[in-house]
């Protein structure tokens, strides 16, 4: 940091279990990357190519090489592994990550219907090779998972070999955990977190104010993903206390009852 402040929430130092920040690359250049590695590096903990771009962009090792060369690990969006798996393509997706020497992968359901066990199938095996996150929720706004069901699934997963489970808002936390609004289903994240440890949880949280909720119930140090690479030092500074939205929050808990 650039100077002293108090009452500073402690963050979790990297390489970390909880306080991290995924941020979502949608097609970022060259340039772009370097320019967002400059300023946040510090502050990102893994960067999603989201949902398929990797096939698009033209610039893709090079891509990987500059996120490398700052100790950031990538992954390829999950609807990148559901477009290998409609097309009976599994092994051609385990040949692409050995191909770009990826460390991660992400398996989701959300774009399809696939059986659990068969997801789960997927975890187990995807996980000898890198380590996994999975993906928990569906991209379709009108199927509404009962928490009881978040939960039998998350646990699931984590028991198939998920390093973590990802709760599903899509870029634009709007599905999932969250309402058409982007208003969090704040009584179905209270339930999953009756029997999911919280660091085992990476929440999609686009929006700011959900990104402000969360920090508000489960402190600097939440999991939080789909950031964009602009909004990754606000995030911070939302995590530190320093934005209008978070200043009391923090301090307030210092006080004394």
């Amino acid at each position: 940091m650039n100077y002293s402040l108090n009452s500073i929430p402690e963050r979790a130092p990297k390489p970390r279990e909880r306080g991290y920040t995924m941020a979502m690359d949608k097609g970022l250049s060259i340039r772009e990357v370097e320019d967002f590695l400059e300023v946040a590096a510090e502050y990102v903990d893994i960067v999603k190519l989201g949902w398929a771009t990797s096939y698009v962009v033209p610039n893709l090792q090079k891509k990987l090489d500059v996120y490398r060369a700052a100790g950031i690990p990538v992954y390829f969006g999950g609807t990148l592994f559901e477009a290998f798996i409609v097309r009976n393509q599994f092994e051609d997706y385990r040949r692409l990550l050995d191909k770009y020497e990826m460390t991660y992968a992400e398996v989701s359901d959300g774009s399809l219907e696939m059986d659990h066990d068969e997801k789960c199938s997927y975890i187990r095996t995807l996980s000898e090779q890198v380590i996994v996150l999975s993906e928990v929720g569906s991209k379709d706004d009108q199927k509404i998972i009962p928490p009881y069901m978040w939960i039998r699934l998350m646990q699931a997963e984590l028991d198939a070999g998920a390093w973590k489970v990802i709760g599903e808002a899509r870029e634009g936390g709007n599905v999932g955990l969250f309402r058409s609004t982007g208003e969090v289903r704040s009584g179905l994240v209270e339930e999953i977190l009756t029997k999911i440890p919280f660091e085992k949880i990476l929440w999609e949280a686009p929006q700011k104010a959900q990104q402000v909720w969360f920090i508000k119930l489960l402190g600097a140090n939440v999991n939080l993903g789909n950031i964009a690479p602009s909004e990754v030092i606000p995030l911070e500074t939302i995590r530190l206390g320093l934005r209008g939205d978070t200043f009391n929050h923090f301090l307030d808990m210092e006080k004394p009852c």
